[in-house]
């Protein structure tokens, strides 16, 4: 049987439009503030249709020596252009984009997780330092 790791697929943002981008300060302040901007297609779109979308993306946070990450999100995408009218025929569409804001005490490893309907799991990673 084959485990769930074993699924989650990873490759370079730049080569690969279902990637998860993780943009954020490569070192923080302990305790203070900062913006995680996540988004997938920075090099090459992703399509946002009701055939073809992202679902949602989910952000950890993983503290240096810690055993376990700790869940920051969980990003819902849910309009991508369903209507009664017909597929892509919606008045609305999300944008598979978020900026979290949040804090950490230590340094560690943030990861993010994106579903697409089609093409599945997909990981990347980003690691903070903290000054």
């Amino acid at each position: 049987m084959a485990k769930l790791a074993d699924v989650i697929q990873e490759a370079d943002f730049k080569k690969e439009k279902h990637v998860p981008v993780i943009e954020c300060p490569d070192a923080v302040n302990a305790g203070e503030t900062f913006d995680v901007r996540l988004s997938l297609g920075k090099e090459i779109a992703h399509p946002n249709t009701t055939e073809h979308h992202i679902r949602w993306i989910t952000l950890y946070f993983h503290p240096e020596g810690d055993k376990f990450p700790y869940q920051v999100g969980n990003f819902e995408f849910t309009a991508h252009g369903e209507s009664a009218a017909g597929p892509n025929e919606g008045p609305v569409y999300t944008d598979h984009s978020i900026t979290a804001r949040l804090k950490v005490a230590k340094p560690g490893t943030l990861h993010a997780l994106a579903l697409c309907n089609i093409h599945g799991l997909w990981e990347s990673s980003k690691k903070v330092q903290v000054r």
